[in-house]
């Protein structure tokens, strides 16, 4: 049976009761009034219920048609349907043009009302959904989701608020798991291209000889193969923004192509001979120097310029190791929640683990771990420190050099590397000697020095 609030508007007392109680009887709540006023403001009042106003054209404050972009105004996710006794072609055509969604005339929609007005419920609900999913997305990706407080973060939040209502390029360094994506995409969320597309291209995933054809596309008979022709993902994303995660993977030749665009908001299909102009936003990110990457020959330093017109540092996690406990129970909760059990909190040994530990695959690293400590923990218990990985029980005990993160003492410093290299190879402390450049024998003194 349907469900749903409706308003009625009508003058005729005794024929909105009997709509009203037909349409009540279909299972619709209804809200009557019987004037134009009235309407507008049970409308004001319940918004975000109303489905359907259904309004009589003559009332005696207002012609229906010309109260439609009040109505909208005030629901702009409703949907409106006209009744009149006197309907004329005029008066109908220009309903429909200010977007009724239907225009009824007494003595025939008795029969047709119901149907019609399920219609437009089902195309109310539709819009209403699609609205709260657009809200969720926005929460989701706006700056106010991103969890932390360390000034290194608010730094960067502040600097992507005031770039994000603008059109100009945005260049996010940071290092791999750093969140750099999330940044992308809430500097879409504020900025007027949120309503289309968010198209993400990470550089390093295609092989070097498709990529260019999956940012530019190509047409029909370009090369052996293309079939048809086919749109890059430049064109897909026009309106809003591309974001190009890990630019410095692109070849020297598709740098060049790319230049074009970012100068001329244009570019030539493979197989084309005239150009294609696009309306986009470019986002670009990447975990390399790329100014020491220009120097070195490796990356165009004119396109290095035009992307770092506006350049935004995300931290690496170690730079906000204060806000690890805060991440840690938003992802505990988050995983728990996933697999239907009650996880209190983290135990404060736990806690002190995972704030010393360096976190080298920084917050995306965090998120796997609590997810697999999520799947092991005991349902209703705190996590205890026994669930993390092997790792986190060979930390350096909390007076030893490395345990600081903020000291930056020689000892300290050193003391750290060794520990991140030992841990990146295992173990294996004749390869770590290798990569460290110094005797294994200078390595095993290291390692009792520092109680790594």
């Amino acid at each position: 049976m349907p469900t749903g609030t409706l308003l009625l508007i009508d003058d005729e007392a005794r024929l909105r009761q009997l709509l009203a109680r037909v349409l009540e009887l279909e299972g619709y709540t209804v809200l009557q009034a019987p004037d134009a006023s009235r309407g507008l403001e049970l409308l004001q009042h319940h918004a975000r219920e109303v489905l359907v106003v259904i309004s009589d054209v003559k009332l005696p404050d207002g012609h229906g048609v010309d109260l439609m972009p009040r109505y909208r105004a005030k629901a702009p996710d409703c949907e409106i349907v006209l009744l009149t006794a006197f309907g004329t072609i005029p008066d109908g055509v220009r309903a429909m043009k200010q977007g009724a969604f239907d225009y009824l005339t007494k003595g025939d929609y008795e029969q047709q009302l119901v149907v019609v007005v399920e219609r437009a419920a089902e195309k109310a609900r539709l819009r209403h959904r699609v609205a709260e999913l657009e809200r969720r997305m926005s929460q989701r990706f706006s700056f106010e989701s991103m969890i932390g407080t360390a000034p290194a973060l608010r730094r960067a939040q502040d600097l992507a608020r005031q770039v994000a209502p603008t059109d100009s390029t945005v260049l996010l360094e940071g290092p791999t798991g750093a969140g750099k994506e999330l940044f992308a995409q809430a500097l879409h969320e504020a900025s007027e291209r949120k309503a289309k597309p968010f198209v993400a291209v990470n550089c390093s995933a295609f092989p070097k000889d498709l990529l260019e054809s999956e940012l530019f596309g190509y047409k029909k008979g370009a090369f052996t193969g293309a079939l048809a022709d086919k749109k890059g993902l430049l064109e897909e994303a026009t309106g809003g923004t591309l974001f190009l995660d890990e630019i410095g993977e692109l070849e020297l030749n598709v740098q060049a192509k790319f230049l074009r665009v970012l100068e001329t908001r244009q570019f030539t299909k493979l197989g084309d001979t005239k150009p294609t102009s696009v309306n986009v936003r470019i986002v670009a990110a990447t975990n390399r120097n790329l100014r020491q990457e220009a120097a070195a020959g490796h990356f165009r330093p004119d396109l290095y310029y035009r992307l770092s017109v506006f350049t935004i540092n995300v931290p690496s996690l170690q730079e906000r190791a204060q806000d690890v406990p805060i991440l840690a129970e938003h992802f505990l909760q988050h995983f728990a929640a996933q697999l239907r059990k009650r996880l209190p909190g983290l135990e404060p040994e736990c806690v002190e683990l995972l704030t010393r530990y360096e976190w080298p695959g920084n917050v995306r690293e965090l998120k796997n771990v609590l997810e697999r400590a999520a799947i092991l923990a005991p349902a209703d218990q705190r996590l205890s420190a026994g669930y993390l990985p092997d790792e986190f029980h060979t930390l350096p005990a909390s007076g030893s050099p490395d345990a600081d993160p903020t000291d930056q003492s020689l000892r300290a410093v050193e003391a750290r590397h060794i520990r991140q290299i030992l841990h990146q190879v295992q173990g294996n402390k004749t390869e770590a000697a290798r990569r460290l450049a110094i005797g294994l024998t200078t390595l095993y003194r290291k390692v009792q020095e520092y109680e790594l």
